[in-house]
């Protein structure tokens, strides 16, 4: 196993901070946050680093994705449910978006089920954040046919699981 020496992980900070940095504030959108949840990203990498056999750019990246969702799932939690919103919910019987939402989030779950986590790594760099196949090869640190490739494989795995589930 690869131990992190003080000057590696110096290193680490100045080379991959910045991107650290940028997700966070896209995910929280706020500067103090994205700052605190940077600290957080390579502090947990510092105190993980007996178990990490290879750093990249995605396990920084999935890293600070996990940390700003826990924070806004735990200021979510904090600030407690808004009672006006849950009355609406309970009022509205029919609610389809919420049908919707749930719906949606199986159908998420049942296509990267016993998939390789990279999988939906890629799908969310490319599809939700927008990033060209080159910029999420560069984040995954593959190459961009294989980065293809593996969005054509789960393009046609999404369209078997969404035929199934309808039939």
């Amino acid at each position: 196993m690869k131990r992190i020496s003080d000057a590696d992980f110096s290193e680490l900070y100045q080379k991959y901070g910045p991107m650290v940095l940028r997700r966070c504030r896209f995910i929280l959108k706020n500067e103090d946050k994205a700052l605190d949840a940077m600290q957080d990203v390579f502090l947990r990498i510092l105190e993980s680093r007996c178990k990490i056999r290879d750093l990249c750019a995605s396990l920084f990246y999935v890293t600070a994705t996990r940390i700003c969702l826990n924070k806004i799932r735990s200021d979510d939690l904090r600030s407690g449910p808004d009672f006006y919103s849950i009355c609406e919910t309970f009022a509205d019987d029919e609610s389809e978006t919420e049908r919707e939402r749930i719906e949606a989030a199986m159908l998420l779950e049942s296509i990267f089920e016993g998939r390789d986590t990279r999988d939906s790594l890629i799908a969310t760099l490319h599809f939700v954040d927008g990033l060209t196949l080159e910029e999420t090869a560069e984040n995954i640190g593959m190459s961009v046919s294989g980065v293809r490739k593996r969005i054509d494989a789960l393009k046609k795995h999404s369209l078997k699981i969404m035929n199934r589930d309808r039939a």
